[in-house]
């Protein structure tokens, strides 16, 4: 399950976001008559459509686990929490209609018409997220029914079941970092291009769109991550303990980046800072956390899942510091040139930042889950009452089979993305032979501004930006 969830992840943020950053390069394209936009939105819903088709496979994988792995968890609490599966599916199912619309749109409908019928698409995916993460908060802070003297759940209440004290802050802080991740990701690649000295108009819109989105964005990620951190301590104050490497209950407490805890207690290793801890958690020193002992040692995680989840929190708060240091040097250029910054380092922690927010989406899911333990649903279920009684070997087996279908299945995806890349960084500087972009679907739109002479599309020599925009430019990247 760990490594299905982990794979699975990585393309959870095209899932959600890339649909909105598509269409918002698609609006730019139409609202200012920008035939590269038009180009980029058009390639980028041809990748948005591979990248669905594979999560479709890797989702179903999910499903079906939920049900052969966690029975005990299935069983009994389906009735409760199923409701968020639910939607999930049913967005799922809306979102693949709707990318099928919109990608055959892009030869048969009017330019605002194909518009409109693709702006569906992010609220979709955020249907989808919402149903996701409704389950998952559901099993941070369980409620919305009441046991009976079975220990069955009985009367049921899915208002309650949904809007559980976690999932606002579970849901905001997740689907910020889905869009971050997604900008990231695609403005790296075309930092990597801008390496590379393709430092034309295409390249550099693919870059400032997204970039500027996730740049925005990355201080208020900031803020909304204190928060839920807040969250936790007030709901799950032994979770809290754990990410904190906190054993005792006690005011002034230290904050530790990274370190080791050991089975009495002790930490090695690491930074130690004095009460910031207790600061951070109440903005004053005399704030009282709990500790881990607060509850027997079978009710609370391990020292060494403690290590884990608290090595994970400190990953992921780390570099998403750096990623908001790096969104300010953005704006501060900005703001004194009204240009992109000049420094290649710039471009290069650009074309790493895509990487460190996958990091940062993996080190979260890990403190979540890990934080968690023993318990499945908090402090109703352990997951020793919720796992399948099937054999080791079983389980081995079956493992080895998912990682080798996800080895060829990512292969694929890889192989099919690189193929496109190379088929119109051909068409662009014009090596495909004749007719090659009429037979080429994801190169050509029906409408928009025509494609005007190679002589007009060069640009300076110096590398900055041409003067009128073209739908067809060097050394194209997806």
């Amino acid at each position: 399950m760990a490594f299905t969830l982990a794979s699975h992840i990585l393309l959870v943020p095209f899932g959600v976001a890339l649909p909105f950053l598509t269409l918002l390069m698609h609006y730019r394209a139409l609202r200012t008559n920008d035939a590269v936009a038009l180009l980029l939105a058009r390639r980028w819903s041809a990748i948005m459509a591979v990248q669905f088709a594979v999560g479709i496979v890797t989702g179903t994988v999910l499903s079906f686990e939920f049900g052969l792995l966690w029975p005990g968890m299935m069983g009994r609490w389906g009735d409760v929490f199923g409701i968020g599966f639910g939607v999930e599916a049913w967005a799922f199912f809306l979102e693949a209609v709707l990318i099928a619309i919109y990608l055959y749109g892009w030869s048969r409908l009017k330019p605002w018409t194909h518009f409109w019928l693709g702006l569906p698409l992010p609220a979709a995916a955020l249907m989808g997220a919402f149903g996701i993460l409704a389950a998952n908060s559901w099993m941070n802070t369980p409620r919305g029914f009441r046991l009976d003297s079975s220990g069955s759940p009985v009367d049921v209440d899915l208002r309650r079941a949904v809007f559980t004290p976690m999932f606002g802050p579970q849901y905001w802080h997740f689907v910020i970092a889905m869009v971050l991740t997604a900008g990231y990701v695609v403005a790296g690649v075309y930092a990597v291009g801008w390496l590379r000295g393709r430092r034309d108009r295409y390249h550099r819109l693919g870059f400032t769109l997204p970039f500027t989105v996730a740049a925005v964005l990355s201080p208020v990620q900031f803020v909304v991550g204190d928060s839920i951190a807040r969250s936790v301590y007030q709901k799950q104050p032994v979770k809290f303990a754990a990410t904190e490497l906190v054993w005792r209950t006690d005011t002034h407490v230290p904050e530790y980046l990274f370190g080791r805890m050991h089975p009495d207690g002790s930490v090695t290793g690491g930074i130690k800072i004095p009460q910031l801890d207790s600061i951070l958690a109440g903005f004053s020193p005399d704030t009282k956390v709990t500790g881990l002992t607060s509850v027997p040692a079978d009710a609370r995680p391990t020292a060494r899942q403690a290590t884990i989840a608290h090595w994970a929190f400190d990953t992921m708060v780390i570099l998403g510091s750096l990623l908001a240091l790096l969104a300010l040097w953005y704006a501060w250029s900005w703001w004194r040139r009204r240009d992109l910054p000049a420094s290649r380092w710039f471009f290069r922690c650009a074309a790493c930042a895509g990487v460190a927010c996958l990091i940062t989406v993996e080190c979260g899911w890990i403190t979540t889950e890990v934080g968690r333990q023993p318990w499945i649903v908090y402090q109703v279920m352990r997951v020793s009452e919720a796992v399948t009684a099937t054999r080791a070997e079983a389980l081995w087996a079956m493992l080895s089979v998912v990682v080798v279908v996800y080895v060829l299945i990512f292969g694929a995806f890889l192989a099919v993305v690189l193929n496109m890349r190379t088929r119109w960084r051909m068409a662009d500087e014009g090596l495909a032979g004749p007719g090659a972009r009429g037979d080429s679907p994801e190169d050509h739109t029906p409408y928009g501004p025509a494609p005007e002479p190679a002589a007009a599309r060069a640009g300076p020599a110096d590398g900055s930006p041409p003067g009128p925009p073209s739908d067809r430019t060097p050394g194209g990247t997806p």
